[in-house]
């Protein structure tokens, strides 16, 4: 068999995961990237700033930081503990809190492209013809921008599936729970059991390659979007 029972249940969790983490940055980036697409306020070059720390970072720094955040002593897992939530790190929810940081900059980076490109004569016949902000955003800059939502949503999953450095500092290695493809193949690696790591190397490598041609053929300036451009 090419996959294992494991390797199946570490791709389905991966899947999950980069799920997860792209419906919730559809929903947190829209008014991030709305706001720094149509802001003058001094604040939007410190906040793009902050935005994009993942893409620099190094994933060792960011997940540990994220680590104390949410330990037992840090702002968030203070405010879990009193909802009763529990503790994040090593749990699948920590795993897609730390992915929603670690990504992103692929969403909001994407779409305040998009919102910038439509420039403000849509938003003005709009305003002239008596619709509201809200009414402006779905009729008018919802449709024009939707490009550049589907190549931030492919970006944001693809480069989900992808991580290693902050899944495994805040979700460890548990088989079910945190152990995603890219813990798998290092388990492989480690175990030198190279014909695994093979197989689900190639995964990955073919998912990857995929998602770029797709988008390079479906939008030629996706590179640019990709280079933080």
């Amino acid at each position: 068999m090419f996959l294992n029972d494991s390797d199946l249940q570490t791709i389905w969790l991966t899947i999950r995961l980069a799920s997860i983490v792209t419906i919730i940055l559809l929903i947190v980036g829209t008014p991030i990237a709305w706001w720094l697409a149509r802001t003058g306020s001094r604040l939007k070059w410190p906040i793009s700033a902050v935005v994009a720390l993942p893409l620099v970072l190094p994933p060792s720094v960011l997940g540990f930081y994220l680590l104390l955040a949410m330990g037992p002593y840090g702002p968030v897992g203070h405010l879990t503990r009193v909802l009763g939530i529990g503790a994040l790190p090593f749990t699948f929810w920590g795993l897609v809190l730390a992915s929603v940081f670690y990504s992103l900059p692929f969403m909001v980076q994407t779409l305040q492209n998009a919102f910038e490109a439509i420039g403000d004569r849509p938003l003005e016949v709009a305003a002239t013809l008596r619709a509201s902000p809200l009414d402006t955003f779905f009729t008018v800059v919802l449709p024009m921008a939707m490009h550049g939502y589907l190549t931030a949503s492919i970006l944001t999953f693809a480069h989900t599936v992808g991580e290693f450095g902050v899944v495994l500092m805040i979700g460890g290695n548990i088989p079910g729970a945190t152990r995603v493809a890219s813990v798998q193949i290092y388990d492989y690696v480690e175990a030198m059991e190279y014909a695994h790591a093979h197989r689900m190397s190639a995964v990955m490598l073919i998912f990857s390659f995929l998602v770029l041609l797709a988008l390079y053929i479906w939008r030629p300036n996706a590179r640019n979007v990709i280079r933080g451009e």
